[in-house]
């Protein structure tokens, strides 16, 4: 990589880590596609795999006993199928396919994340765990960045703010390593090189993440999710003109 690649990586983890030490979600909505724009994205998704997999084992591990576990067991079956299925489909569309869905998916998160305000707490029936651990999973083996369907249900399953956040960290965790056994099976992580920029990216994470902590419990999540919702606007856009133009 060039220098200005390099300084360019740094920003986008600092900001997208920041972010999550803040939310408990949302470093693959931020860095993937801002990733993608200057790297070709079957290298950025096995990277963010490997950074968000390594963030959530951090946060979850400080937050640990505010998972809500029950929550857990019963998405993660239905994630297994649905990050098989991203995985299959990651290693075998053409580049500007791959964009343009990645695209369309932010886009929709971005308009819900502004448009939609949350009001009073009303919880949803546990069936819509099982279309949003499909969803959830598919994306995140195709983009690595499956957040949305998943911080979609629990916020409508968990009104705790500390608990929402816990127990998002916790299930990223536990998806990302069936991400990353799925991922050495079809050879996306074989390589050194994505092992090499992880662990140089790592001290950025752990200071992206610390300085977001801290700032947790100042934002609310309404303000949280109109922040992260402004952001993934214009990295829509930006893919959409990298993808076809």
């Amino acid at each position: 990589m060039t220098t200005p690649d390099i300084l360019y990586a740094i920003a986008i983890l600092l900001l997208a880590y920041f972010v999550r030490g803040i939310s408990g979600f949302g470093s693959g909505l931020i860095a993937v596609p801002l990733l993608a724009l200057r790297f070709p994205l079957p290298e950025v998704v096995p990277f963010m795999l490997i950074m968000d997999f390594s963030a959530s084992a951090l946060v979850g591990g400080i937050t640990f006993k505010h998972v809500a576990w029950s929550e857990i067991r019963r998405l993660l079956p239905v994630s297994l199928i649905g990050v098989i299925l991203g995985t299959s489909l990651l290693v075998s569309l053409p580049p500007n396919i791959l964009l343009t869905i990645l695209a369309v998916f932010i886009l929709a998160f971005a308009l819900r994340s502004l448009l939609v305000h949350p009001g009073k707490f009303q919880p949803v029936s546990t069936g819509w765990a099982y279309p949003a651990a499909l969803t959830g999973g598919a994306v995140g083996g195709l983009f690595g960045t499956g957040g949305p369907p998943y911080v979609i249900y629990l916020s409508h399953r968990i009104q705790d703010k500390a608990t929402l956040r816990a127990t998002l960290s916790g299930l990223f965790f536990l998806e990302g390593l069936i991400r990353i056994v799925t991922f050495l099976v079809v050879g996306l992580l074989h390589g050194s090189e994505v092992w090499l920029n992880c662990l140089m990216a790592a001290p950025i994470i752990v200071a992206a993440l610390y300085a977001g902590s801290h700032v947790h419990a100042r934002l609310s999540n309404a303000q949280m999710m109109r922040l992260v919702g402004l952001l993934l606007l214009g990295s829509s856009a930006s893919l959409l003109l990298k993808a076809w133009i």
